[in-house]
């Protein structure tokens, strides 16, 4: 695999002189009619719900390695590409992606910081042009170092060097807003929504590093421990996960399904 030689978290200037090199897949997740308004050159579209799987009442869960093959192949992803994804929504539905292509061991991947919104509101070119991809053969495999499902959090939740880190809102993580058949938390888990880690003076971009790492370390989140996030289905919480990375954190796990799976579940243990 090509070395990967562009930062994790991109700014829209460096991708704009970019633009054009075979190497870069630029991968759309916004709503498909914003995706027909405007995009940016060359950027291909992926509705979201490909890239996820759902199992009544569980949304959210990761899809398996021969669906993951046939859909990283339609974009026309190589083992040598280098993707950049980005969405209309601050970069839930593009983490998302650049979870899973971590899942399955393509880390050569960044995030546009700010996504769409800094691209057109900062001036740069968009077009109203569909891209269609040159569909390849891709094989995934499913890579378990960056899961923790239901098991692995029963097993861990407890452990001090273990931290599970729920970026769902303030009012969900009390259980006054439920979405699943029971309310509530993980026992131990620390509450940081995760639009805490954007800008929105600066078009949604994260906030600066040292912002962040002030975030964090207020709540113990340290890098000498291992960060499980999660939300309602690993949307939120997969922008969470790449913000983590982006900042130097090694271990870093996504819970596929979150409390869709966790409060669904009659058997695991909440708070509230």
């Amino acid at each position: 695999m090509k070395q990967n030689s562009h930062p994790l978290i991109i700014e829209p200037k460096q991708l704009e002189s970019e633009l054009g090199d075979k190497n870069l897949l630029l991968v759309d997740l916004s709503q498909p009619q914003i995706y027909a308004q405007y995009h940016l050159p060359g950027a291909v579209y992926l509705e979201y719900a490909w890239i996820v799987h759902i199992e009544p009442p569980c949304t959210g869960l990761l899809p398996d390695a021969a669906q993951l093959s046939n859909i990283l192949g339609a974009l026309g992803l190589t083992e040598d590409t280098h993707v950049v994804a980005y969405d209309d929504e601050g970069g839930g539905r593009a983490c998302r992606l650049l979870w899973t292509l971590d899942v399955v061991g393509h880390q050569n991947f960044s995030l546009l910081n700010g996504g769409l919104h800094a691209w057109a509101n900062e001036g740069h070119q968009v077009t109203r042009e569909i891209y269609y991809p040159q569909k390849t053969k891709y094989t995934a495999n499913i890579h378990e170092a960056f899961i923790a499902d239901r098991q692995y959090i029963l097993d861990h939740m407890h452990n001090d060097k273990v931290v599970i880190l729920d970026t769902r809102s303030p009012q969900e993580y009390a259980g006054i807003k439920v979405f699943a058949q029971r309310g509530g938390h993980i026992p131990g888990a620390i509450n940081i929504e995760w639009t805490d880690a954007m800008d929105m003076n600066r078009n949604m971009r994260l906030k600066r590093e040292n912002e962040l790492r002030e975030l964090l370390e207020a709540h113990g989140i340290t890098q000498d421990k291992e960060i499980i996030t999660h939300c309602q289905t690993h949307h939120r919480s997969a922008h969470t996960y790449i913000m983590l990375k982006s900042l130097g954190y090694k271990q870093v796990k996504g819970y596929p399904g979150s409390w869709s799976d966790w409060g669904n579940d009659t058997n695991t243990p909440i708070e509230n």
